[in-house]
C-alpha cells in the first residue's frame, strides 16, 4: 500500500518524456520557421532597395521622355516651317523660270514690247533657224 502512489510513476516518466519529445520537435520546427521568415526578411530589405532603384530610374525616364517630348513637338514645328519655306522657295522658283522662259521667248520673237532686240549670233538666242520657238520650248540652261 505504501507502494501505490509511485505505481505510476513509470508509465508518467514515459509520458512526459513523450511530451518532452514533442516540445523538443516544436522547438525545432519553430526554429526552422524563424530562420525561413530571418531569410525573407533579408530578402525583402535587398528587394525594396531595389524597387527604390527601380523607381528612381523610372523616375528619370519620365523626366527624359517629357523632354523628349518637348523636343519632338518643337522639331516638329521646326519642320513644318521649313517645309513650309521650301514651298514658298520652290514657288518662286517655277514663277522666276517661267518669267524668264516668257522674256527669253519675248526677245527671241522680237515682240515689239521688248525693249532689246537679240541677233540670231547672240549666246542667248536659242531658237532654230525655221523661226522663233514657243515659251515651252526654249531652254532656259545658264550660259
Amino acid at each position: 500500500i505504501a507502494l501505490a502512489p509511485y505505481q505510476h510513476l513509470e508509465e508518467d516518466m514515459k509520458s512526459l518524456k513523450q511530451v518532452l519529445e514533442m516540445k523538443n520537435q516544436q522547438i525545432h520546427e519553430q526554429e526552422k520557421k524563424i530562420l525561413e521568415l530571418e531569410k525573407l526578411a533579408e530578402k525583402n530589405i535587398i528587394l525594396e532597395e531595389k524597387i527604390q532603384v527601380l523607381q528612381q530610374q523610372n523616375e528619370d525616364l519620365k523626366a527624359r521622355i517629357d523632354q523628349n517630348t518637348v523636343v519632338t513637338r518643337q522639331l516638329s514645328e521646326e519642320n513644318a516651317n521649313l517645309q513650309e519655306y521650301v514651298e514658298k522657295e520652290t514657288q518662286e522658283k517655277k514663277r522666276l523660270s517661267r518669267t524668264n522662259e516668257e522674256l527669253l521667248w519675248k526677245l527671241q520673237t522680237g515682240d515689239p514690247t521688248s525693249p532689246i532686240k537679240l541677233s540670231p549670233t547672240s549666246p542667248v538666242y536659242r531658237g532654230s533657224s525655221s523661226g522663233p520657238s514657243s515659251p515651252a520650248r526654249v531652254s532656259t540652261t545658264p550660259r
